[in-house]
């Protein structure tokens, strides 16, 4: 049994085999989280995958399924993709974090923010994903993945819409987390924002099918 550290680093393998970094990351043991989640919650998709998605965390949906955005959210970001014309199978979709972090509230698992020092601590695996994959164009889904993957300057609701510089690739966008749509009450406003995911989707494709 591995023993617990304070970094991924030393439990990522010198491969670009998806494969290889799946097995690998279902032993880390980088950062507490582990100890209160079923089981490590990687990246699923294509190696030569154009698009990839970074979200925040795995929910309770994924944490029991091993596999990311198969709940609710992952609901609406199929609706999404749906809506922009690209094909689910072709995206490479993962978290910053790929443990799922929760508290108990009676027989529910309720979603809690990854802290900063446990983003930093699953860094590396999202490294390797880049590596593996080096998609053309990178997607952000909420604030936690756009500070993981782009530095702390950046802001979902001023830089949402407009390209990114990045060295991760050559086209870079942020959005909002499709969890975010799912809290919104009223039915207008879900669908106004769902557009909205529906656009940028559309903006990360066309930009990336123009070279």
């Amino acid at each position: 049994m591995a023993t617990e550290t304070d970094t991924a680093a030393e439990f990522v393998p010198a491969s670009l085999s998806l494969a290889k970094l799946r097995r690998a990351a279902a032993e880390c043991r980088g950062c507490p989280l582990w100890k209160d989640a079923t089981q490590t919650v990687f990246g699923a998709g294509p190696r030569k995958a154009e698009l990839m998605l970074v979200g925040e965390q795995p929910g309770d949906r994924e944490d029991v399924e091993g596999e990311p955005f198969v709940g609710p959210a992952g609901g609406i970001l199929a609706r999404a993709l749906e809506g922009a014309d690209i094909d689910a199978g072709d995206v490479y979709l993962t978290n910053a974090v790929k443990h799922f972090k929760w508290r108990a509230r009676g027989k529910r698992r309720l979603h809690q923010t990854p802290r900063a020092g446990e983003v930093e601590a699953c860094r590396p695996w999202l490294e390797a994903e880049l590596k593996a994959v080096r998609p053309t164009g990178l997607l952000a889904l909420g604030a936690t993945a756009a500070r993981a993957l782009y530095g702390p300057s950046v802001r979902v609701t001023r830089d949402r819409g407009q390209l990114i510089d990045s060295p991760l690739a050559p086209v870079a966008l942020l959005t909002v987390h499709p969890s975010a749509i799912l809290r919104l009450r009223d039915r207008d406003e879900r669908e106004d924002a769902l557009a909205s995911l529906v656009d940028d989707l559309r903006l990360l494709a066309s930009s990336v099918a123009k070279g």
